[in-house]
């Protein structure tokens, strides 16, 4: 954890033509930043909205609700209410981070978030709208500072839809599994090794001590 917050990374969001650049990164505390200024040394690196290396700067009221509010959706497959939410977000120029339920784990992540199950789920900062209803959500993102019309820069993409549960790692039972194999395999190549070099030439490749 302590290796993680040591690495420094600084994400470009958006470049103008007078190299304008906004970074985004983590905090210790695990608070996101928007700045215009690079990160400290301890900052956590965070996925930019962007894979374009250069695009015209995002501009100040748009950079400003989404440092203050960032926009979360969670969203599942074949809902005709995520779909409606997405396209308005997209309409209206939201920059926004989709996280996908799908698995067990998925739907725990969308309970802490705020939802006993049902979807879509929007999050502006601290506030959030469970299922879709234009009017409810427009008022959310207003009252938040986003602009009612596009303001992103032509060429500008969000971040591609993730897992609300990232990806479970490997259990202490898999890893001690996992480690006793390679020891024994390593033990094994050794052993092979060793008797290889005390096998008197011309010896059949059958022949044991």
């Amino acid at each position: 954890m302590h290796a993680r917050l040591a690495l420094a990374a600084a994400l470009l969001l958006c470049a103008g033509t007078a190299e304008a650049q906004m970074y985004k990164w983590k905090d210790a505390k695990g608070v996101v930043h928007y700045t215009d200024t690079p990160p400290p040394a301890n900052a956590v690196p965070l996925k930019a909205f962007s894979s374009t290396a250069s695009q015209p700067a995002m501009p100040a009221e748009l950079a400003a609700a989404v440092q203050s509010r960032p926009v979360t959706l969670y969203t599942t497959a074949n809902c005709a209410a995520c779909d409606q939410g997405r396209t308005l977000l997209q309409a209206r120029g939201i920059p926004y981070t989709e996280k996908t339920v799908n698995s067990v784990a998925d739907h725990e992540a969308l309970r802490r978030a705020g939802s006993a199950g049902q979807l879509p789920l929007l999050l502006v900062g601290r506030g959030k709208q469970i299922g879709y209803e234009q009017g409810t959500w427009d008022s959310l993102l207003s009252d938040a500072g986003y602009p009612a019309t596009p303001m992103l820069p032509s060429g500008f993409s969000n971040p591609a839809p993730a897992p609300a549960a990232p990806p479970p790692g490997p259990t202490a039972q898999e890893r001690a599994l996992a480690e006793s194999q390679a020891a024994a395999a390593k033990a094994a190549a050794e052993q092979a090794a060793r008797e290889r070099r005390l096998r008197p030439v011309n010896t059949p490749p059958d022949f044991q001590f």
